[in-house]
């Protein structure tokens, strides 16, 4: 067997065999094929597309290329939420203490922030002593004691995935929707989860910018999982507008503070209830969403998922005393108020350059070694729909320097738009893929 016949085979259109693509990833992880014949077979599956079963064979491949976290003994049943990536996106810390409550363990593996996404893992880390690296033993043993656990992918977990993810960044082959689908079913299903609810997000602030994108996406992720014997669920919700009224490391855990107490922004509990209702069904506890969401509200409502939260963050290092000694005063040293330049109402505050202006002031990175600011970032005060009169504050901005804030303030003058009349309103749950 040659690469270089494989390369030629998907280049003229043709599947792959689970044989042909096991040849290609054991042989680029062991260093035996060279990176150009990886590119260029990345590039043929870019312009032609893989089967659903030539997605899960690599998919599967590429799981057993490392370690895989085992949860055998521990009673379950275990199920994990993924997303795709936003502005102000702090579910996964809300529903995972939330679905536990309910009876569902969450073996959750999170990343960071990466251009104008957040990172569950940075915000997780703004918590004084809060560790997101465990070993399997750590990470089973905070499964039993809580019913979650928040780790982030270590290196002999998909190694494969870290090697073609960083190939792809650099061949412009970043979008192909099968190479998407394996890299994030194949960290996920290394977590040890049996059912996987997708949070795919479409819009402005989201990678997948068109509902049509998104929709491919949660097809590919549904049906590939569906074909590896996994129960999987696509949602397709909004990302025009941040998620919630507060965008930053710190400020978007303690937005998630108020939601587990029951205070949070309406929008963002619609999503977590919806996420959870299915998790919650997917898991075997509830018939129906609708009975799932209830389930969920119970949880919240009876104060066990803060309980739960509080004692997660025990349990991996965390200070929860100090996280909340912080709440309401952790803030960078520099702010300014984002103004309305005339009266009328929010039609729009643009997701995408206010994730892109939160990269200038430290919420987000370029690069994966840059480093975050866990006090910067913005807090509404009005959102879309909202009346405003000139010279109202929109948003007030944290910052460590000017230059930080000077580089930004284009990007977040331009997110706001203000119209004479009120927008109409826009449902946040676009649609929902299922194969179960």
């Amino acid at each position: 067997m040659r690469a270089v016949d494989i390369i030629m085979k998907k280049r003229n259109g043709s599947s792959l065999t689970k044989e042909e693509l096991a040849y290609i990833i054991q042989g680029y992880v062991a260093g035996d094929i060279p990176e150009y014949q990886i590119s260029a077979l990345l590039m043929a599956i870019f312009f032609n597309g893989m089967s659903f079963e030539e997605t899960a064979a690599l998919t599967e491949l590429m799981l057993q290329s490392g370690d895989v976290i085992h949860l055998d003994g521990i009673e379950g049943p275990f199920v994990d939420k993924h997303s795709t990536g936003g502005v102000g996106d702090k579910l996964s810390l809300i529903l995972a203490p939330m679905v536990a409550a309910c009876g569902v363990r969450v073996p959750m593996m999170s990343g960071r922030a990466l251009g104008h996404t957040g990172g569950t893992l940075d915000k997780l880390e703004s918590i004084t002593g809060y560790r997101t690296q465990l070993d399997e033993a750590t990470f089973r043993k905070i499964i039993q004691s809580c019913g979650f656990a928040m780790t982030g992918q270590t290196e002999k977990i998909v190694p494969a995935d870290k090697k073609l993810y960083a190939l792809r960044d650099v061949t412009a082959t970043v979008e192909s929707i099968p190479l998407i689908t394996a890299s994030i079913l194949s960290k996920k299903v290394a977590e040890g989860a049996d059912a996987l609810v997708f949070d795919v997000k479409s819009g402005p602030g989201a990678f997948m910018k068109t509902i049509e994108d998104a929709e491919r996406l949660a097809n590919s992720l549904v049906k590939t999982g569906k074909t590896m014997g996994k129960k999987i669920v696509g949602v397709i919700t909004d990302m025009t507008e941040p998620l919630g009224r507060k965008v930053g490391n710190f400020f978007e855990v303690e937005e998630s503070i108020d939601c587990l107490k029951g205070t949070g922004p309406q929008d963002v509990m619609d999503i977590t209830y919806r996420l959870g209702g299915w998790m919650l069904v997917l898991g075997g506890k509830a018939r129906t969403v609708e009975e799932g969401i209830d389930q969920c509200k119970t949880a919240i409502k009876s104060g066990k998922a803060w309980d739960l939260f509080i004692k997660n963050i025990e349990l991996q290092g965390g200070d929860s005393a100090d996280m909340m000694k912080k709440y309401g005063n952790y803030r960078a040293p520099l702010v300014k108020k984002l103004k309305a330049p005339k009266s009328g109402f929010i039609a729009s505050i643009d997701a995408y350059k206010i994730g892109l202006a939160g990269v200038y002031i430290g919420v987000g990175r370029n690069k994966t070694t840059d480093s975050v600011h866990p006090d910067v970032g913005f807090i509404f005060d009005k959102v879309k729909g909202d009346s405003v009169s000139s010279g109202d504050t929109i948003a007030s901005v944290f910052a460590h320097s000017e230059t930080a804030l000077d580089a930004a303030w284009p990007l977040i003058e331009a997110s706001l738009t203000i119209a004479d009349q009120k927008p109409d309103h826009a449902p946040l749950i676009i649609k929902e893929i299922t194969a179960l």
